[in-house]
């Protein structure tokens, strides 16, 4: 053989650590495969065999880590997947379909709704814990949030405050309320409050926000996939789209909680992976931070009030607060895990440890941000055109660091992999249900249990096969976390606007909901598209420096193409803005709590001018007033006045009772109780409810 004999051994070294990377992939399906034979152990003990078995993997890798840093070179990257890669990468999407064909074939093997929709409403807190993080801080984050940081400093990891106060307020307010009604689709609520006009729009509008969503979600990866490997783009959005679509119609819920337990595993090990050795590159985190704060990235102290700058600290913690809210109170995805726990102290429960693990997600998605920005702080590959979009950073840095390594690429693909799949999942699932329990059963009450759970099957494969679709319209909206933020607050925040409007204000009629709902849909739709055409004002931070780069004269024709082609769009003259273009420039994260304003305000002024609800009037099940959430250890003497009206909810009034007057006097004439059958109340008749009640108290 012809070849040096430093290329002999660097081909032996990768041969070597091939060999050693599909080893250590085998022996974690080997394990997993034998605790899914073991059908005597509980979920949990396979997820801590799994972990065992990426642990031995981990410390294997390791020694591949320091040497693909030890041949570092600032020269443009490889980004080529060898055969180890793609291995791994099939590896997760098998045991994906691995654990929802598990679960087709194990328990009540998915043959009822309850099953298939709300994993029969006994799980632990634990995976649905798990399962909350994954549903919505996806391959969005992975993608999104390190380029965020690597462009415009670490604003954004102030997030994590706003998730605290959501799981407060989400806690408080609204579980409750889904627990007491004992609802499968979260608007059902919307017809015992109002009337089901009203749950047919939400239910709509739900449908409008988790398709884009979905859309998005699938688009992120494929793109990751695209600019490291020669696969092509669509090839990716198909794969990702039919796996997913499979291991949710087969396995219903569990599969989906456990596969999210699965994926988040994958998740952070990536994140670790790249901050471990990005920091080994730069000679440790303390350096990470010492050209991060030399380049202006850490900036976490912005408070000012111009609601037009994109990221402040009150546009982050305050807007943050409203545009996760309308992700963890009001969303169908979230409701139906928080239902899947059985009892509420445990979906509560669930919900805090969804919010730590979610702060810790973020935390390590903004601190891989930051040494991406130190190691390319005197190289950056955007300037030099090495990525096409800031999007494409965080594979580019990924290959960057290992790939001399086979395999290494392929696990953190594999992460961006995962990551959009328990997204996906969680959207299928909740489209499944909200179609099944808001249109097929109002058409067909009396559907069989059986052919119900077929169809709701049925439907989870349909709106698969639609989202991929969807993928294409994503890929026309450019920055996908802010694309992504931004369908949360024009569509999410009216949502999550009708929902308070029902809970917290009981003067609120029907009327008032739709006109509120309409208004803010159209109000926050208008400055967003509005935003599209006259987009605001966005300074960077300071650009990159690209005279560390090894190949001057290779980066000063690349840098001076990058000049030549932005300058016309950077120094010639903008043209001239309308004044309402002042309100488009209002920063994306208070789309969701403008929306939300805008419903209430408008929702309370029509519900005074056509005939507000008597506070007395409203089933006590269906509201939270403010007093009762926000200051719980007033004495009961104040808080009776600051209700205004409303009756106070007693833990007993959400069970099952016999309401009308014709049951009660059939009741009597049988006291040994065997009269006729009892029918659930709704809101249909709020003074023969009370009065029903009250006779039968006294017998």
């Amino acid at each position: 053989m012809d070849c040096s004999a430093s290329t002999c051994t660097r081909s032996i070294s990768r041969l070597s650590a091939t060999s050693e990377t599909v080893f250590c992939v085998s022996r974690t399906l080997r394990v997993l495969l034998k605790s899914v034979r073991r059908l005597s152990l509980k979920p949990l003990h396979i997820f801590i065999n799994l972990y065992r078995a990426i642990r031995v993997t981990f410390h294997r890798l390791v020694r591949h880590i320091v040497s693909s840093i030890s041949s570092y070179n600032m020269a443009k990257v490889n980004t080529t997947f060898q055969t180890a890669d793609y291995l791994v990468c099939a590896s997760t999407l098998l045991v994906a379909c691995g654990i929802g064909v598990f679960h087709a074939c194990t328990g009540g093997r998915q043959r009822t709704s309850a099953e298939f929709l709300l994993a029969d409403r006994n799980m632990s807190p634990f995976p649905v814990a798990v399962s909350l993080v994954a549903s919505f801080i996806s391959a969005i984050t992975f993608l999104g949030t390190p380029a965020e940081n690597y462009t415009q400093g670490c604003m954004y990891w102030l997030y994590a405050i706003s998730y605290i106060f959501v799981g407060l307020w989400t806690s408080r307010c609204f579980i409750p309320i889904f627990y007491r009604l004992h609802v499968t689709s979260a608007f059902e609520y919307l017809e015992l409050r109002f009337n089901k006009v009203l749950r047919i729009c939400g239910m709509l509008t739900f449908f409008l926000q988790m398709i884009i969503y979905m859309g998005i979600v699938i688009y992120a990866p494929a793109l990751a996939l695209s600019a490291v490997t020669g696969l092509h783009l669509w090839g990716s959005v198909v794969a990702i789209g039919l796996v997913c679509t499979f291991y949710t119609t087969i396995g219903g819920m569990k599969a989906v909680l456990w596969t999210d337990v699965f994926q988040v595993t994958i998740m952070i090990s990536g994140f670790l992976a790249l901050i471990i050795a990005g920091s080994m590159r730069m000679g440790g985190i303390g350096k990470v931070w010492e050209v991060a704060e030399a380049g202006g990235r850490i900036d976490f102290f912005n408070f000012d009030p111009d609601p037009t700058v994109r990221h402040t600290f009150w546009s982050v913690v305050i807007g943050g607060t409203f545009t996760w809210s309308a992700v963890y109170c009001v969303n169908q995805a979230q409701v139906q895990r928080y239902l899947t726990c059985g009892r509420e102290p445990v979906a509560q429960f669930a919900l805090f440890l969804a919010v730590v693990g979610m702060v810790i997600v973020v935390s390590l998605a903004c601190l891989a941000g930051l040494v991406m920005y130190a190691n390319y702080a005197g190289c950056d590959p955007f300037t030099l055109g090495y990525v096409d979009s800031s999007d494409q950073l965080v594979p580019y840095f990924l290959m960057d660091l290992f790939h001399e390594s086979p395999g290494l690429p392929g696990l953190l693909v594999s992460a961006v992999f995962s990551a959009a799949l328990s997204t996906v999942s969680s959207g299928l699932n909740s489209l499944a249900a909200v179609t099944g329990e808001d249109i097929v059963k109002t058409i067909s009450p009396d559907i069989e249990e059986e052919k119900y759970t077929k169809i709701t099957k049925a439907l989870a494969a349909g709106y698969g096969i639609l989202c991929i679709g969807m993928a294409f319209v994503a890929s026309l909206l450019g920055d996908v976390l802010q694309a992504a933020l931004s369908i949360f607050g024009m569509i999410g925040g009216p949502l999550l606007g009708l929902f308070s409007l029902g809970i917290f204000f009981p003067w609120a009629n029907s009327k008032g909901a739709l006109t509120g709902l309409i208004c803010g849909l159209v109000f926050s739709f208008w400055i967003g598209i509005g935003a599209q055409f006259y987009p605001p004002p966005n300074p960077n931070k300071p650009l990159l420096s690209i005279d560390n780069c090894p190949n001057v004269t290779e980066a000063s024709l690349n840098a001076t193409f990058y000049m030549t082609t932005e300058l016309p769009y950077t120094m010639a003259k903008e043209p001239e803005r309308p004044h309402v273009a002042q309100l488009y420039a209002v920063s994306y994260a208070w789309y969701s709590a403008i929306a939300w304003l805008t419903v209430i305000g408008t929702g309370l002024i029509a519900s005074f001018a056509t005939g507000y609800t008597e506070p007395s009037e409203v089933d006590p099940r269906l509201l939270c007033p403010v007093v009762d959430a926000m200051y719980c250890c007033l004495p009961e003497k104040w808080k009776g006045p600051l209700r205004c009206g409303a009756k106070k909810y007693e833990p007993g009034d959400d069970q099952e009772k016999v309401v009308t007057m014709k049951e009660t006097e059939e009741y009597k004439s049988e006291q040994d109780g065997q009269g006729a059958f009892s029918q659930v109340v709704t809101d249909g008749d709020p003074p023969a409810y009370d009065e029903a009640v009250d006779q039968l108290t006294k017998l």
